[in-house]
């Protein structure tokens, strides 16, 4: 058995597998043998996500499909640690714990704070191509989406769902100075001593094709292309299979998603 409680949640839970089986809130997911929900404890906001096990069946199937199985909190647990460790904003938990060696059965959950008075990148981004931002508040944006990249992967993380929509920043920003940017929904995440490229592609291809329609230039890419790298350009664009490679998955999603090539700006 493995257990996290923040003093408050430690007071109040004399056993926290049975509290959180018995929390009642706002339901967001439930299926798959997991369920998100957010409450309200001591007056302020929190998420529970409860993980009840996938069964055999899932287990094997995502197996049989060359997936690895998400069998519970321990991976955002880890991921969320992993991430305040180098240096990147994502969110806070006050409570996680772990119970059963059954992989199939196994009963773990995960409260984290709610981030309030946040948007994501997607929704903030949503109108570019009509409305087009100021020339800093772009640039910064992409600079500090870069920079969140390049440490996640430098340091040996892979999302596998690393879309604009899993960005939240503040919905007030002071333009003086770098956004905020909390990486969120992170229990598929794999951590490793270094990340294999394929990884690497599958997290870069899903946030380009994430982008694709919200009016990138090519110098915008660019950009990205040399904060990601932290090389100057020409050296960043040295390694041309990877960006082609990355292209190619952005869209091979697209062309899933909306039936269509997309018009991308670096292909």
């Amino acid at each position: 058995m493995s257990l996290f409680l923040r003093e408050d949640f430690r007071r109040a839970w004399a056993d926290p597998f049975a509290a959180v089986q018995q929390v009642s809130g706002e339901v967001f997911r439930d299926k798959e043998g997991r369920t998100t929900q957010r409450f309200i404890f001591e007056g302020k906001p929190y998420f529970l996500k409860l993980h009840r096990g996938v069964g055999w069946g899932e287990i094997i199937k995502n197996l049989f499909q060359l997936r690895l199985p998400v069998l519970g909190a321990e991976n955002e647990w880890r991921a969320i640690g992993f991430l305040h460790q180098h240096g990147v904003d994502t969110m806070t938990c006050v409570a996680y714990g772990k119970r059963g060696l059954n992989p199939a059965r196994q009963l773990s959950f995960l409260v984290t704070e709610e981030l309030q008075r946040v948007v994501s990148l997607e929704d903030y981004c949503a109108n570019w191509s009509m409305s087009r931002p100021g020339y800093r508040e772009k640039r910064l944006l992409i600079e500090s989406v870069a920079r969140v990249a390049a440490t996640m992967h430098g340091e040996g993380m892979n999302h596998r769902d690393f879309y604009l929509c899993h960005f939240l920043m503040p919905l007030s920003w002071d333009l003086a100075s770098m956004p905020r940017l909390y990486l969120i929904d992170l229990h598929r995440a794999q951590i490793r001593d270094r990340l294999p490229r394929r990884w690497q592609v599958k997290d870069l291809g899903a946030l380009y094709f994430s982008a694709v329609d919200i009016g990138l230039s090519y110098r915008d890419v660019l950009r990205f292309v040399r904060h990601y790298t932290r090389l100057p350009l020409r050296q960043a664009l040295a390694d041309q299979r990877l960006w082609s490679q990355v292209c190619a998955r952005a869209g091979k999603l697209y062309r899933r998603d909306f039936g269509v090539d997309p018009k991308l700006p670096l292909s």
